[in-house]
């Protein structure tokens, strides 16, 4: 860890420290952020881990959380957004334990410098497969006391056919040549997204592309390796919230499925792999919710927040 000190962030009213990662006998950076001037005191708080190709920009998430007496703190991972250094793989991993020792670090920060007694770890999507892989091994997992989980990336969106033959074979292609860009993503769900296209939501292009950054065969084979773990169950013990939109839907060009649906994940694979995470796993659908839950359209993102409430 570099210290604790608090920089002014891109976001307005919001700062931001670097931790400093211990990563093959040397440190990589990680990055905190909170609102510069929190509303809310006391020792509730939640600890934001953001998705693949993504980076904390929802700051109306704070001010949900903080409306409840909560503070809140967002985690940008090794490699994205804020954390991101020139000459890095943007959001590169081959090993999601690392990201668990992003997790680990952020809390013994929370913990040391910010007086968190209660801690609440809200994941969405690959920061959902995290934080449910965190609350079930984590070093510091009895640090936290309740789970989120905003449409978790549990298993490939795939075809079953692919699942069972080309998985494995990208999985082995992983190990070897880790580097490897596989296939592009469509750009239809940043569109959805973004205030210069069709969305309602400001973020910077050069931390969250509209078609994301290339995934590399090495970050498949660890996310193929983590839901594996997933698929054979997990043991958390802390009560876990599950969201995820009411429905899926796979567009090949703009429609009203990409406004209304998660075009991303298949929400068909978080129900059926959500009772294998613990003992205490609630399960909600949001009508109208799109694969971030917390940027939906209306009524669906209010509805959201309604549940998490």
């Amino acid at each position: 860890m570099t210290g604790t000190t608090w920089r002014p962030d891109v976001l307005a009213d919001f700062e931001h420290t670097t931790l400093a990662v211990p990563f093959r006998g040397s440190t990589i950076d990680a990055v905190v952020v909170r609102r510069a001037a929190s509303p809310v005191s006391g020792g509730a708080a939640v600890l934001y881990v953001h998705g693949f190709g993504d980076y904390f920009f929802q700051t109306h998430l704070a001010a949900f959380y903080e409306a409840l007496g909560v503070r809140f703190y967002a985690l940008d991972l090794r490699r994205h957004g804020r954390a991101l250094r020139k000459g890095q793989l943007p959001n590169f991993t081959a090993d999601i334990d690392e990201y668990l020792d992003d997790v680990s670090a952020a809390i013994g920060l929370l913990q040391a410098h910010e007086g968190v007694e209660w801690l609440l770890l809200n994941g969405h999507s690959t920061g959902g497969l995290v934080a449910a892989l965190y609350a079930h091994r984590g070093p510091r997992r009895s640090d936290v006391d309740a789970v989120f989980l905003n449409s978790p990336f549990l298993d490939m969106n795939l075809p079953a056919w692919q699942e069972a033959v080309l998985e494995p074979v990208l999985s082995a292609v992983g190990r070897i040549v880790p580097s490897l860009k596989l296939p592009g993503l469509s750009s239809l769900y940043g569109e959805s997204l973004h205030a210069d296209h069709r969305g309602e939501w400001s973020f910077d292009l050069a931390w969250k592309p509209l078609a994301g950054f290339p995934a590399r065969a090495g970050w498949f084979r660890a996310i193929h390796r983590a839901q594996a773990e997933v698929a054979g169950g997990l043991s958390i013990a802390q009560p876990v919230l599950l969201l995820h939109a009411g429905r899926s839907a796979h567009p090949k060009e703009w429609n009203a499925d990409v406004l209304s649906a998660d075009i991303v994940l298949d929400v068909a694979d978080m129900e059926r792999l959500a009772p294998g995470l613990g003992s205490r796993v609630e399960v909600g659908s949001v009508d109208g919710g799109i694969h971030d839950l917390v940027l939906s359209r209306e009524p669906a993102r209010a509805r959201t927040f309604e549940l998490l409430a």
